[in-house]
């Protein structure tokens, strides 16, 4: 019926269209009246205006006939007004029919009429019933946030009545005294474990109170008696406990050491006295203080004396110095001289006892070296002795840190209280013995000794002997420098024409610098020394003076140069075996031993083939000068030098080579000298080839004479030493 409907409208609007099309056509643009404004669409057009504009009329003109309808109508060529006429028609009857429709469906039409209406009333009531439901929950919302706000106000109560039960629990809890506590007290004794976990709670106690009290709390009042009869009977038992500790070190024949490591498991006992009866912790500390004191210096005192029994019997004295003559004349009950000097200035084996194995080897048992009649140097003396200092030293220190509670400055003080006594003998001990001694080595290595101590204590973290070691390093230093100085006086001041009949061979005070000197270098090398290199370096000015007024007693020049590389060679071989290569006194000797050697070479030489040499600088001097037509008047010398050279050169190197091996003690040393001459010779040998070749004298009948210098060679290699 829509779709009819809409049709009709069509169609309607199509015929009028096109009547209106026709009566343009019949009478003109004025024909058609109001229906022809409506349907051309021409707005609020006004011919009448003075802006009336013919374009905008065509213009809707041209839109009608674009019309779909109006242009199938043209093309068709239909009559509009039958057409309009005839579309009137069949939508009248369209229309009656739906009419007819509607009459029978009338029915249908009440029943969904009724429906409808029954459908709002159910939702309106739905709509009350909503509106009534929106209400109630706007009520239940204010009661909710009602009930909110009374819960967060139940909340805070409850969690300030819990901080207030917490605070009153710990205050009741920290007040109440269980029996428990007071039974452990009163019963148990002191070594339980209960005693010492009870002992803890009254002390937590204690100090809860204390603490309360501070605040003005009144309940403090109820316990504080029974808190105090309780802490007095406690400190009585641990009084009387460690006293009896303390009084148990000192039995004959007790290792303190046992009863002073149990001590420290009752450590919390003098922390209680120290926190409720200070008299009494003050009690016990000076007890053990004086306990303790006297044992540590009567084991020291006893153990140094029986120490020093077993040291050697033959030590050094004031006269056992370098410079000192081996012939000088001494009583009848004097020990022989050469023989004990020369263990003072040797090290051998004694540098062993500042090797790690031995620095830390257990202490020497006096009754038991003496059982076995064996002797020992001071220095492994002192390095038990101070052994045995540090390790009771660091076990006392840490002991006292331990179980005196104390640090820094406090437990410097009162570790000095316990050993300040015993380290006061040690010293007065050293100093007493070192006012006597004479042996530097001796000086040297209980030098190094306490460096290394001194090294282990700070790795143990005990720096309370760091001023004990101070002092020991000031007794040692000067004198070990006074001991020094004294070797260094006795060579200055030694008179060679005292020393009774001379020879070439090494002298014994250069070989006791050699090994006192090699012996002070390896020791200084493990922990370098600048104030030793200084006082060596004295020494070895002193020596090598010493050395030259010797020589000059000898009355030939080439005695005086075996004397003296027979020295150097002696003293560089002694250093090279202790002392780095690149030391100051082995580059020192080793200049000295190879400028004395090529002197030697040359005064060697110069007897056999001095004549030879001379005439090689001369020629060589005057070819350099531009003069070597002087050497025309040389044939008669040259020629007797070739021919004197041809018949005796072996004899002469022969000779030469049995000459230097009786002087010298060092094989290698003489094999290393016949070397140096023979290569010496053979250089000048070739200058003098070269020297002949000069036209002056090359036609000098002579020169035919001359040995070929390869075959020299080949000769000369004969009379090399083999060793």
């Amino acid at each position: 019926m829509a779709a009819a409907a809409t049709m009709a409208a069509a169609a309607r609007e199509l015929v009028l269209r096109a009547g209106t099309s026709d009566m343009e056509e019949e009478e003109g643009p004025l024909a058609g009246g109001a229906g022809l404004q409506e349907s051309l669409q021409l707005g609020e057009l006004d011919i009448t205006s003075d802006e009336f504009i013919l374009d905008e009329v065509d213009v809707h003109i041209q839109a009608n006939l674009e019309d779909e309808l109006v242009k199938e109508a043209l093309k068709t060529g239909v009559d509009l007004r039958h057409y309009s006429k005839q579309v009137e028609l069949e939508l009248q009857q369209i229309e009656q029919k739906s009419i007819r429709d509607y009459i029978q469906e009338s029915e249908n039409i009440a029943s969904l009429h009724n429906q409808i209406t029954a459908c709002d009333a159910v939702l309106e009531r739905m709509e009350q019933m909503l509106g009534a439901f929106q209400s109630d929950l706007s009520s239940i919302s204010s009661e909710i946030r009602t009930l909110q706000e009374q819960s967060g106000a139940m909340n805070i109560r409850l969690r300030n009545r819990q901080a207030v039960r917490g605070k009153l629990g710990e205050l009741v809890d920290g007040l109440v005294v269980p029996s428990a506590l007071v039974t452990a007290i009163l019963e148990a004794p002191v070594t339980e474990p209960r005693f010492l976990e009870q002992l803890q709670e009254l002390d937590a106690k204690a100090a809860a109170v204390r603490e309360q009290e501070a605040r003005g709390t009144a309940a403090c009042a109820d316990v504080r008696g029974v808190l105090d009869r309780l802490r007095v009977k406690a400190v009585m038992k641990i009084r009387e406990f460690i006293l009896q500790k303390i009084y148990s070190f000192r039995k004959p024949m007790t290792n303190y050491q046992i009863p002073q490591t149990a001590l420290l498991k009752y450590r919390f006992f003098y922390q209680f006295l120290l926190g409720n009866e200070r008299a009494t912790a003050k009690e016990i500390r000076d007890e053990y203080v004086e306990t303790l004191s006297k044992i540590y210096l009567s084991y020291y005192r006893s153990y140094l004396g029986r120490l020093m029994k077993v040291q050697y019997e033959e030590v050094a004295e004031k006269d056992d110095l370098m410079g000192v003559e081996d012939t000088a004349k001494k009583g009848f009950f004097s020990k022989p001289s050469l023989r004990s000097r020369n263990t003072i200035f040797t090290l051998g084996t004694r540098g062993s006892v500042i090797s790690p194995t031995e620095l830390e080897a257990p202490i020497l048992v006096p009754h038991t070296a003496q059982r076995g009649e064996q002797r020992y140097p001071f220095e492994a003396l002192f390095r038990s002795q101070h052994y045995a200092l540090l390790d009771n030293s660091c076990r006392e220190y840490l002991f006292i840190c331990e179980f005196f509670v104390v640090s820094g400055p406090a437990a410097h003080d009162l570790f000095h209280a316990v050993m300040g006594r015993t380290l006061s003998m040690t010293l007065k001990h050293l100093e007493s013995y070192l006012a006597d001694c004479y042996d530097a080595i001796a000086v040297f290595l209980c030098i190094h000794i306490v460096l290394r101590f001194r090294n282990i204590a700070a790795k143990r973290d005990v720096p309370a002997l760091d001023r004990y070691w101070e002092q020991v390093l000031a007794l040692l230093w000067p004198r070990f420098e006074l001991i020094l100085e004294m070797n260094v006086q006795s060579v200055r001041s030694t008179d060679p024409q005292r020393l009774g009949g001379l020879d070439t061979r090494p002298h014994y005070i250069t070989r006791r610098y050699a090994e006192f000197s090699s012996a002070l270098v390896s020791i200084n090398q493990t922990i370098p020394s600048e104030r030793t290199m200084q006082l060596l370096g004295q020494l070895q000015v002193e020596v090598e003076n010493f050395v030259l007024r010797v020589a000059a007693e000898f009355s030939s020049r080439k005695e005086q140069l075996v004397f003296l590389i027979n020295n150097y060679d002696m003293m560089l071989g002694v250093l090279m075996e202790r002392a780095a290569d690149d030391s100051k006194e082995v580059e020192s000797f080793q200049q000295l031993l190879n400028a004395r050697t090529q002197e030697f070479i040359e005064e060697l030489l110069s007897p056999p083939f001095g004549g030879l040499v001379a005439f090689v600088k001369e020629a060589e001097a005057l070819i350099e000068r531009g003069q070597a037509e002087r050497l025309r008047g040389e044939e008669a010398r040259v020629t007797q030098l070739i021919r004197g050279f041809g018949s005796s050169w072996k004899s002469s190197v022969e000779s030469l080579s049995q000459d230097v091996m009786r002087s010298f003690t060092n094989f290698r040393n003489g094999t290393s000298i016949i070397q140096g001459a023979l290569t010496q010779l053979i250089q000048v040998y070739h200058r003098f080839h070269r020297v002949l070749s000069q036209p002056q004298l090359r036609a000098l009948p002579a020169r035919a004479e001359l040995i070929n210098i390869h075959h020299l060679m080949v000769e000369l290699k004969k009379h090399k030493p083999n060793f």
